[in-house]
């Protein structure tokens, strides 16, 4: 029996409020010996456990992204002759923890991070809690859209459509996260006396796409 087949991509798209906020804490420093890099790594980073437990986090909140020690030169001539000596070694350690979108507490957050003594660069961002449920709606959308397409052009072509046949979807990384804020702008802030920014942020709903190809039998 020859089988007839039809092939459709679905196009989702949905728009999910941003009710986390996520900040990435970044320290880094330059040593002449490996195990002093270490050693200042591991303080600036218990510093910074301190000031965001102050702020109600446990240590289990947060979240190592990345951390290294590298290797780092500095070119000199010596007797007409460019050479490269060891600088030192540099310490990298990239944190993150998320928590309920909350103006009060990020402002509180951002005030501990930009005074405590580990002086870390730091980002903002939003995201959703379920990040799950929302991949498995983004992927419902896009299969009944290709469900709707299918039916049109089989109904134009006076065939029938029948059962999946297949599903193809790439299963990548969705970025449910957007970066509305500027740390910059946020550094500007005057301390209120309660030692905390005085944050008025209200970030606007994640739009996300994906697709998902399906091939159903067609008769």
């Amino acid at each position: 029996m020859n089988f007839r087949f039809i092939k459709v991509t679905g196009s989702g798209k949905i728009k999910l409020p941003a009710d986390t906020t996520r900040i990435t804490a970044t320290v880094s420093g330059l040593f002449r010996e490996y195990a002093e890099s270490l050693k200042h790594g591991a303080e600036d980073t218990e510093e910074i456990c301190r000031a965001l437990s102050a702020c109600g986090f446990e240590r289990g909140d947060i979240k190592t992204l990345d951390f290294s020690v590298n290797t780092e030169y500095e070119g000199y001539e010596e007797n007409g002759v460019y050479k490269n000596r060891l600088s030192g070694y540099r310490y990298r350690h990239t944190l993150k923890f998320e928590f309920p979108s909350d103006n009060k507490r990020l402002g509180a957050v951002l005030y501990a991070l930009s005074n405590c003594g580990a002086a870390p660069e730091f980002n903002i961002s939003y995201t959703v809690k379920d990040r799950e449920e929302a991949k498995n709606a983004l992927l419902a959308s896009a299969v009944k859209d290709a469900e709707k397409k299918a039916r049109t052009l089989t109904a134009a072509s006076g065939v029938a459509l029948k059962g999946v046949h297949s599903i193809n979807y790439s299963f990548g990384d969705t970025d449910f996260e957007i970066r509305p804020v500027r740390v910059n702008a946020v550094m500007s802030k005057r301390a209120a006396p309660e030692a905390a920014y005085d944050m008025n942020v209200q970030p606007d709903d994640i739009e996300v796409s994906d697709t998902v190809t399906v091939v159903w039998e067609i008769e």
